[in-house]
């Protein structure tokens, strides 16, 4: 004998109905859509790998769907929670020191790696950490480059 399913879904006729009309009108995001196939298909009593391999996710998409839906109702299973943003790594004051490390020759190199900008801001205890990722990001954002090119005024 199977487990019983902790999350049951049991749509309203009005959810139901809303459900169908989002799933055949291509307004929603496919996402969304998903989802709602998924509480249909769910509400039908199917089993979780049934579903899954009809609408092609996974198993615990079938069951996290339907455990939102359980504790949070329809609006809750179809759409996600705004995320909370992180602050930025590196503000305009820290975006300056970086462009001026930039500026300068490394240590025994001829250029600087992106690696290498990230461990130095964290030597001279501009962040605590950073990656390699972020100092390009900030660079491509601020149209520096890496030494390679002189910065300034050219020859006629």
């Amino acid at each position: 004998m199977g487990r019983r399913k902790q999350w049951v879904v049991q749509l309203s006729d009005d959810e139901r109905q809303q459900l169908t009309d989002m799933t055949r009108k291509g307004v929603h995001r496919a996402r969304v859509t998903t989802r709602a196939r998924l509480l249909l298909l769910s509400d039908r009593g199917l089993l979780d790998r049934d579903v899954a391999e009809r609408q092609g996710v996974s198993s615990a998409t079938v069951a996290s769907i339907r455990k939102k839906y359980t504790e949070g109702g329809l609006q809750a299973a179809l759409h996600e929670k705004a995320r909370p943003k992180q602050p930025p790594k590196l503000n305009a004051q820290r975006t300056a020191i970086l462009i001026a490390e930039v500026c300068s020759s490394p240590d025994g190199r001829e250029k600087w790696t992106m690696q290498l900008l990230a461990d130095r801001l964290v030597t001279l205890g501009v962040v605590d950490s950073i990656s390699d990722e972020t100092v390009r990001r900030t660079l491509k954002k601020t149209h520096s480059n890496r030494g390679r090119f002189k910065v300034g005024v050219s020859p006629r």
